[in-house]
């Protein structure tokens, strides 16, 4: 992959570990956290009477656009330092009002490259600002008074980098306006920071260091149970949901038994049911680690780490995770079929402890029986602009993986199914295919659970930015469930179309959190099943599709 204007979101797709970023350069950030971007009506104002009650103390946040706005609530203390790798620590009581006024730290990561100006300009990134005291969340209400749905997001990048604010589709006033909904999201810690066994270090108290990426998020939803009542919250009608890394932390928090009676409903889009590692592995990889570190064994060795620069630690744990786990396979990007190895690395282990299954990748857990989801994914979950091939070079590249009859025999039914795309955009369409089937795979595990309904959709709206060929690419939904093709006009190009099609996405996702149905005036969204596979497409004519594209995606399991 060198040398390749790669979106790295698009390479991590569903895998929930193995696949590591190294480094740490700075980058440049974007305006897309500014508030003056926001899309609602104008005006701007820091009154007193925007004080919401929390367990931990008074917070202020500010009114824009007639949305109340609270950034950086924390709801955990400093991980860093002698924190580094256990549990989160309740926030440190305040009494005077906490200024919840921007986005908090992000956990430190490796920072986009902006090497694809195309795709920067599409998704509008913003890496923020890297810090360890990371454990905050953002709330967006109407009102502090009243028993709304409360909508909690995860965001992607796989468990290796990616924050609450990293796209502008993430700011939630307008589903607050327009949805009266309460809307959350969640900073939490990631790599080697959130999943790195230590528990042969410290002992007992770090028996969960290899999963506090996820004990964090058990956090954030138990502060939501406690406080959000205080922002006009329903702690009874609580929605998970996250995109690609985001889509696997639900997979996997609806598999822990800790978050049992957190939430009621969940969304998994363009992502989950990874199989993710077991104990052992994890536990031998942290030994080839630190053995790679030459920083000795026990409790000096920890102490050693919880000094250590963060960047050393990933290149080290790159270097090990690349010999363990060699070279991947198969076509590479989001909803490439979970590899039958485990593959170590920055991602959940199943502990035996906070997870004891693999979650939709062994099975539906019985943790979650009753809880309805949603699953979906886009149509060009691939797309990059560093690949524009020539219909012949693109047939070429599929034979390299899939073998030259089959690879013609999809671009053949590709061409077929939409002779309306071109050649490039049609490329970027097999990862939204694979991810296709990574649906149809967990909805089976969900359907056969027999507990609550399962639901699935298509999203296939083609941009029409720079020329019309990017198409529905990995993310492109976000801007639309969020309600916010205004503030992400640079990749909607806020048509009518674009706006009319958001409050229908919007008001999906709204109405499922607040009723457990997806279903709108005019648009009623059954659930789904592994035979008919009935599915909302997400289009200019949104509409119920038996299997959608399901000739075509069959041909990558043949």
């Amino acid at each position: 992959m060198k040398g390749l204007n790669l979106d790295r979101r698009a390479l991590l797709g569903a895998a929930p570990a193995g696949l590591m970023l190294a480094g740490g350069s700075d980058a440049a950030a974007s305006d897309s956290v500014k508030t003056g971007a926001h899309s609602g009506p104008g005006g701007c104002s820091t009154p007193k009477s925007a004080i919401a009650r929390t367990r931990y103390g008074p917070v202020r946040g500010f009114v824009a656009g007639d949305v109340f706005h609270f950034k950086g609530i924390p709801y955990g203390d400093d991980t860093g330092g002698a924190n580094r790798w256990l549990p989160a620590k309740p926030p440190r009581p305040w009494t005077d009002p906490y200024m919840a006024l921007v986005y908090g730290a992000n956990c430190p990561q490796t920072l986009h490259s902006w090497r694809a100006i195309e795709h920067t300009f599409l998704q509008d990134w913003d890496d923020g600002f890297l810090g360890e005291d990371m454990l905050k969340l953002n709330v967006w209400t109407p009102s502090l008074s009243g028993k709304r749905p409360v909508m909690v997001y995860f965001h992607g990048g796989g468990f290796a980098f990616g924050s609450a604010y990293e796209l502008p589709s993430h700011e939630g006033a307008q589903m607050a306006r327009n949805h009266d909904v309460v809307q959350v999201s969640v900073n939490h810690r990631l790599n080697v920071l959130g999943f790195f066994d230590v528990a042969e270090l410290g002992g007992e108290a770090y028996a969960d260091s290899v999963n506090v990426g996820m004990t964090d998020l058990t956090a954030a939803l138990a502060w939501v149970q406690e406080n959000i009542a205080q922002f006009g919250g329903d702690p009874a009608l609580v929605m998970i949901y996250g995109q690609s890394g985001g889509g696997s932390k639900v997979t996997t928090l609806l598999g822990m038994e800790s978050a049992r009676g957190q939430f009621g409903r969940a969304a998994i889009m363009s992502g989950g049911g990874g199989n993710i590692p077991s104990g052992e592995q994890s536990r031998d990889f942290a030994r080839a680690v630190i053995k790679r570190l030459d920083i000795g064994t026990g409790r000096a060795a920890l102490e050693a780490l919880q000094k250590m620069e963060w960047s050393r630690l990933i290149e080290a744990g790159n270097a090990v995770a690349g010999e363990i786990n060699g070279p991947a396979r198969g076509l590479p990007g989001p909803g490439a079929p979970p590899p039958a190895t485990p593959r170590v690395g920055w991602g959940p282990t199943m502990d035996g402890r906070l997870i004891t299954l693999r979650s939709y990748f062994d099975a539906a857990p019985d943790a979650s029986r009753n809880v309805p989801v949603i699953i979906g994914g886009t149509s060009e979950e691939g797309m990059r602009f560093s690949q524009n091939p020539t219909e012949a070079e693109w047939r070429a590249q599929l034979a390299t993986t899939m073998g030259g009859t089959r690879a013609n025999a999809l671009v053949d039914a590709m061409k077929t199914a939409h002779p309306e795309k071109a050649i490039r955009t049609l490329s970027y369409g097999v990862q939204g295919l694979t991810m296709r089937n990574n649906v149809q795979r967990m909805v089976k595990l969900k359907h056969d659970q027999g507990g609550a309904p399962v639901y699935q959709y298509h999203f296939q709206w083609q941009s029409p930015q720079l020329d019309g060929v990017a198409g529905a690419w990995h993310t492109a939904e976000l801007a639309f469930f969020f309600d916010n093709t205004k503030r992400c006009e640079q990749g909607t190009g806020d048509t009518r179309e674009a706006r009319a099609l958001a409050t229908k996405c919007a008001r999906s996702f709204a109405n499922f959190a607040r009723t457990g149905d997806p279903s709108q005036p005019g648009l009623a969204w059954a659930p789904t099943d592994p035979t008919r596979c009935q599915t909302m497409v997400f289009d200019d004519r949104s509409r119920m599709v038996d299997d959608p594209e399901g000739d075509v995606r069959r041909l990558l399991l043949a």
